[in-house]
């Protein structure tokens, strides 16, 4: 879910085209309406790639993201400036990568062999106020809520596809877009760990896509996180996607711990 482009000083957008095209997330820019949501980047020794997720702020020097997202033997850097241009030098905050310590790709339940403790917090190296910030659940949130309870998506991932001569072409803007998802049916979870949100934008709703990953999924009209983006089931971004909860204990521990 993470997404790798070429890297810059000055880092800019790398899109596929510039018409107007329907996206399969289907969301529109976010402007300021979430200043929380961050991205993060990592440069990829001996490449000139980086690798780019989304995640948020939950104090002026801890940024929530997914553990999948980079490698913690190596800097990371964070960014709340919501579109482009971005420079390096002074956009963003460099910070140290914190997976969850259990966090173990394939040896989670269900569809395609899930991550399990799919979480991590960056610690920035300087204070940065993006002007909110995001909220902790309470334990056990998610098993409160009712199958189709609002829930609206945030992150700098693909934005969608231009389709016709060939393989589809991703659409990647570098910008913050959100848009909103509904909860899946709150039983059908994979090992208690994740939440399945809609992405058919037949219904007007958005999808997470490459990207977006540590990106929160935030219960409607507030800051809460009730979970942060983990994977996708096909390489359209479509039908539907999961993301690992936070509302766990063993979850909400590691997070204020680090």
């Amino acid at each position: 879910m993470r997404i790798r482009i070429l890297a810059a000083v000055t880092i800019a957008a790398s899109a596929a085209a510039v018409a107007p095209v329907l996206t399969v997330t289907n969301g529109q820019p976010d402007g300021n309406t979430h200043p929380f949501v961050g991205t993060v980047i990592q440069f990829i020794p001996n490449t000139d790639l980086i690798s780019v997720c989304s995640g948020s702020a939950i104090s002026p020097t801890r940024f929530l993201t997914a553990a999948h997202c980079a490698d913690p033997n190596l800097p990371v850097f964070v960014t709340y400036k919501s579109a482009p241009p971005f420079s390096l030098a002074t956009d963003f905050t460099q910070g140290t990568f914190h997976p969850n310590p259990n966090w173990c790709p394939g040896c989670g339940h269900g569809l395609p062999g899930a991550d399990a403790h799919d979480v991590a917090v960056v610690s920035l190296n300087s204070p940065r106020n993006p002007g909110a910030f995001a909220a902790l659940p309470s334990a056990g949130l998610v098993d409160t809520l009712l199958s189709n309870t609002p829930v609206e998506i945030v992150g700098y991932g693909v934005q969608g596809f231009i389709h016709g001569g060939g393989n589809p072409q991703q659409v990647f803007l570098f910008t913050r877009y959100f848009a909103p998802s509904l909860l899946i049916d709150g039983n059908d979870r994979l090992g208690g760990e994740f939440i399945k949100l809609t992405a058919n934008p037949a219904q007007g709703k958005g999808g997470i896509c490459f990207g977006d990953s540590g990106g929160p999924d935030l219960l409607e009209g507030s800051h809460t996180v009730l979970a942060v983006n983990t994977f996708v089931l096909n390489t359209n971004c479509a039908g539907v996607t999961y993301s690992q909860r936070v509302d766990l204990p063993d979850i909400l521990s590691f997070i204020m711990g680090v």
